[in-house]
């Protein structure tokens, strides 16, 4: 069933730039009442400002607090929360062999224990309600893997394994759980990188209208671009030489280690490493 988000209340966490940034404007838009958090206070506000927000709070999401905090201001401000869009993440890239101890935790806490987290806390104010959404960015680094990435795709297998657990488990009490899974997007997170050959990178906004359909008529998963994501499907059903052959013809086993200009990733593993 197709839903009208006029009037719904969405919150957006790590909203203040990229894909949540775009699904903040296109819900906006579409007259939903949209609350983000995030944890750089100074581009939350300017992103706030721009879309004349009224609810946005700096949010940790590695910190129940904070995020219970975030929603408690989410729901005295707009209403009941019909929508949390789990969207905070980080992708520090390297070898494995290189990723220091403390990267290895950060991209965990925020990528893994903060969905859940999030999760939790969404769940536990909908239930009462039996209704609620709770839509959960992951990756197409979930289901396939990426070198160079090694630890991000942990996370992200994470995120889909748990998103489609809560969503069997929560069957039948009005509450939907969904996964996104983005392809290569043209956000901080892939600064530096050439993508795949032959294949065009997303938009944040195309992420954000795959985003917007997935409230307006929920499902379980959704991958973006199309392509990409059935190139990934399909790799499960191929044996592994076949797969990893494909991975090599797309360079994918070189996007992270050899094709990286450094100097033009160096901010976003600065801010991503320690912010």
């Amino acid at each position: 069933m197709t839903q009208s988000l006029h009037g719904r209340v969405i919150a957006i966490t790590g909203g203040a730039r990229g894909i949540g940034f775009a699904t903040a404007t296109a819900l906006t838009r579409l007259g939903a009442k949209v609350a983000i958090g995030d944890i750089d206070e100074v581009k939350l506000k300017e992103s706030a400002t721009e879309l004349g927000l009224v609810s946005y709070r700096k949010l940790d999401v590695t910190d129940p607090e904070s995020f219970g905090a975030f929603l408690d201001d989410v729901e005295a401000t707009l209403g009941p929360i019909d929508v949390l869009v789990n969207n905070a993440g980080i992708m520090p890239a390297g070898r494995i062999a290189d990723e220091p101890d403390a990267v290895t935790r950060r991209i965990l806490d925020i990528n893994v224990l903060g969905v859940i987290t999030g999760s939790k806390l969404a769940v536990r104010r909908m239930l009462p309600r039996s209704r609620g959404h709770v839509v959960n960015i992951a990756s197409l680094a979930g289901e396939i893997y990426t070198p160079g990435l090694a630890t991000y795709c942990a996370s992200k297998y994470a995120v889909v394994g748990f998103t489609d657990a809560a969503r069997v488990e929560h069957r039948g009490t009005g509450i939907e759980f969904s996964a996104v899974l983005p392809s290569f997007v043209n956000t901080e997170l892939t600064a530096g990188t050439k993508g795949l050959p032959g294949l065009k990178n997303a938009e944040p906004e195309d992420i954000a209208r795959a985003i917007v359909a997935l409230i307006e008529c929920p499902k379980p998963k959704v991958r973006v671009t199309k392509l990409v994501g059935a190139l990934a499907a399909s790799q499960k059903f191929f044996p592994r030489r076949i797969s990893e052959a494909l991975t090599r013809a797309l360079h994918t086993d070189r996007v992270f280690l050899e094709d990286v200009d450094i100097t033009a990733r160096q901010a976003y593993e600065e801010r991503a490493r320690h912010s």
